[in-house]
């Protein structure tokens, strides 16, 4: 059974095309349920998750991604869900939790057949007047600032092979 956990790692990979299906609900509650068991400082269970499926929202999303990145593409690779993660500033391991709920996700969407990329600049996107106004709408408190998303869905073409790991990656001490 732990040798599936070691094949999800290796196998998952940045995908930045989707095809337009949509992601089964059940099977996107199993995603987010699985970030809410990532671990977190002191067991906080502080960060916030919220699966953005609506297109328009996601098109806004977008927009505003793109505006922080200066380009005129859409940052997210048009998946049908955008996973966006928030963290609680007031906790020292605010960053640290939120990614750790990511990649939980990340790998969780991977063993259920769905893929997903890693997408920054989400603390700027929330830091701006537009963002605020969009964390209000959803109920998050203030204290919370953006750390990451995920674009989620199934891909469109077959992931590049990995590149070999550096001989030099770790040490044993």
């Amino acid at each position: 059974m732990y040798e599936d956990v070691i094949t999800v790692l290796k196998e998952r990979r940045s995908i930045r095309a989707y095809k337009p299906d949509d992601v089964p609900e059940d099977v996107l509650e199993k995603i987010l349920d699985a970030g809410t068991w990532a671990p977190t400082g002191q067991g906080s269970q502080s960060p916030l998750i919220v699966a953005v499926k609506n297109e328009q929202m996601r098109k806004t999303l977008s927009a505003m991604n793109a505006e922080v990145l200066g380009v005129d593409i859409d940052p997210y690779f048009e998946p049908p869900v955008i996973l966006l993660v928030f963290g609680r500033t007031e906790h020292r391991t605010c960053v640290q939790d939120a990614c750790c709920v990511l990649v939980y996700m990340m790998l969780a969407a991977k063993s259920l057949g769905l893929d997903t990329c890693w997408i920054n600049r989400e603390k700027q996107m929330f830091e701006s007047e537009r963002g605020q106004e969009l964390m209000a709408a959803w109920d998050i408190p203030e204290g919370y600032e953006g750390v990451g998303a995920l674009s989620l869905g199934y891909a469109a073409q077959d992931a590049s092979a990995p590149p070999e790991r550096k001989a030099d990656y770790y040490r044993i001490v």
